[in-house]
This record gives structure tokens, C-alpha cells and sequence, in this order.
């Protein structure tokens, strides 16, 4: 019977069959159990084979091992890349300094540059006293997000705020029910100015400042006369309210309903009589009376029209 160190002879003659092997030896102890036959290594190859491996090592020993292993490869060294630098160094691409350190600027340069972003900011001139919307200069101490945060401060005018109504209102949205608050305010100098205005939000007082605002970018100027009456009869509408507007003597006093009189004593009124129609919203009713307000015309505008003296507007 050949031996396992005969088969990798070129001249070996391979048999038919091996005969079943009933030992499996390692190296501390022989187990005994049966295994399937084995047909040996076959050799296609007039050369012969090199045992290179753990495997062809026990089996030059005669230790028996095991061929369904597979056969243990030297790792493939990996391939060295050689970089070579540029000849020519203009085709390196150069990062500007001002791309990693940032740009210097002025900080009327970075006032424009929010303005042109985020809107006008604080310019120092005032409107009937004094800034709608201000922010905090940028030399106070403030660094990063802070310095975009407006922050409102009580506008000081010669304006008296008068809030007419505080409504709870919701807004139905994917998420569920939004509820905010509204707030109707009117606001006036008595002396011939008057506006109202709208503000929603989550809390009360931010959507106080926000009426406030709103009513101040709708100030409207209403002429009066002497005897601190409406100069003439007027009526206006709007939606669904409708408000009639009558001049009155000297004494009889403002005999209007509450938000006609809020609205015609900041504008400055002391004598005459208002009349609400129609729908009893207390938002319309306040914007149809500055719209019967807006329709008041003084004695000289008058005049001007019929192009006759002012005197003779009596006759």
C-alpha cells in the first residue's frame, strides 16, 4: 500500500478506491470513529506538487490530516503608491484666507447687510415719538443669535390706548387646535388723530404690543371744529356693520354706543351722536366708524372744492 508521501511522486500510479480510515490522530490523543472514503489528491500535472501548506506538512509526517481543510495562502502584500508632486505649481488650487478666517467688516457694513436680510433695524429716528420696532445696538455685550433677537419696548407718544376687546380663537391644523388670543385696540392723541388696530398671539400681552403697533401704522387724521363736534353728518360700512356718524351743539356730549365713543373720544370729540347698524362684531363696528371718520371734510377743504371764500360757506 502506498504511502501519503509516495502520492506526490509524478511516477505513483493512482488506485480505484481507498480503503476507509478508522483513526483521526491530533496532537495530545486518537479518537476512533468511523469515516467516509476519501479519494486522494489527483495530479493532472507531469510536475509535482510542493507541499507548502499545514496540511501537506502532517501529511509528510504520516499524522494523517485532514484534506477537506482548505489550504492555508500567504497574504498579498498590498501595492505601494508613490506620489509624485506637481512640476508645474500654479495647478495647485489655493484656498483664500479670507474663506477660512472669515471677512473683516465694519459694523455698518453688517447693519446693512441685516437690513437687507432680516428688514430695517434700529435707525435711531422716530415715528409720533418714538420707534415702531427697535433693536438692541450690538455693542451691548451680545454675542452669536442673540443679537437678532428684537426685544419691544414701551413706545413713549402722546397716543392713549384703549383695548376694546379680548377674544380666545383657535385654528384647527393637522396637529390639532391652535388656540391664540385677539386683541381690538383703538388709539388716538385727541387731538385729531385716531387708529385701530389687531393683535394675535399666544399670550396676552404680546398680542397687546401687536395691536399696538397695528393701530399706530393706521393712523388717520380727522378734522374738528371748534366746538369739538363732527363737522358734518357721515356713514360707514363695513362687512355687515354700519355705523351713522351726527354733529351736535356745544354741551350735548358724546351719546354713542361704547366702541364709537372709545373710537370718537381719542380722536378728540366732545359733542355728538353715533348710531350702530347691522352686525354687532366689535371689530367692524370700530373699523366702520374710521371709515365714516375718513369721510370728513374740514370747512376749507369744503371751501376749496365750491372755490368760494370760506366766509360765505354761511350765507
Amino acid at each position: 500500500m502506498a504511502t501519503l508521501s509516495s502520492l506526490y511522486s509524478p511516477a505513483f500510479s493512482l488506485p480505484l478506491s481507498k480503503p476507509p480510515s478508522t483513526k483521526f490522530s491530533s496532537s495530545s490523543s486518537t479518537f476512533l470513529f468511523s469515516l467516509t472514503p476519501k479519494s486522494p489528491l489527483l495530479s493532472l500535472s507531469s510536475h509535482p506538487i510542493k507541499p507548502t501548506t499545514t496540511t501537506a506538512l502532517k501529511a509528510q509526517s504520516g499524522s494523517g490530516g485532514d484534506f477537506d481543510s482548505p489550504p492555508e495562502r500567504d497574504p498579498v502584500p498590498e501595492p505601494t503608491r508613490v506620489y509624485y508632486p506637481l512640476d508645474d505649481y500654479d495647478e495647485v488650487v489655493t484656498v483664500p484666507k479670507d474663506f477660512i478666517t472669515g471677512f473683516e467688516e465694519s459694523e455698518e457694513q453688517t447693519a446693512m447687510a441685516y437690513e437687507e436680510r432680516y428688514g430695517p433695524a434700529y435707525s435711531g429716528e422716530t415715528y409720533f415719538g418714538n420707534d415702531v420696532l427697535v433693536m438692541d445696538p450690538p455693542d451691548d455685550g451680545r454675542r452669536g443669535w442673540a443679537l437678532l433677537k428684537r426685544e419691544r419696548v414701551k413706545i413713549k407718544d402722546d397716543l392713549e390706548e384703549t383695548v376694546v376687546e379680548t377674544r380666545m380663537v383657535s385654528k384647527v391644523t393637522k396637529g390639532g387646535r391652535s388656540m391664540s388670543y385677539r386683541i381690538v385696540m383703538v388709539v388716538g392723541n385727541r387731538q385729531g388723530l385716531v387708529g385701530v388696530g389687531v393683535g394675535n398671539a399666544r399670550d396676552v400681552p404680546t398680542a397687546i404690543d401687536k395691536a399696538c403697533v397695528d393701530a399706530r401704522r393706521h393712523l388717520i387724521s380727522v378734522p374738528i371744529t371748534k366746538h369739538l363736534t363732527i363737522p358734518h353728518r357721515a356713514e360707514g360700512k363695513f362687512g355687515g356693520a354700519k355705523v351713522m356718524l351726527r354733529p351736535a351743539s356745544p354741551g350735548f356730549g358724546l351719546h354713542a354706543g361704547s366702541l364709537v365713543r372709545n373710537v370718537l373720544e381719542l380722536a378728540g370729540f366732545r359733542n355728538g351722536a353715533g348710531k350702530q347698524l347691522g352686525s354687532r362684531n366689535l371689530l367692524n363696528n370700530c373699523r366702520a366708524t374710521i371709515v365714516a371718520l375718513e369721510q370728513m371734510r374740514s370747512y376749507q377743504q369744503v371751501a376749496e372744492d365750491r372755490g368760494i371764500p370760506i366766509e360765505e360757506l354761511w350765507k
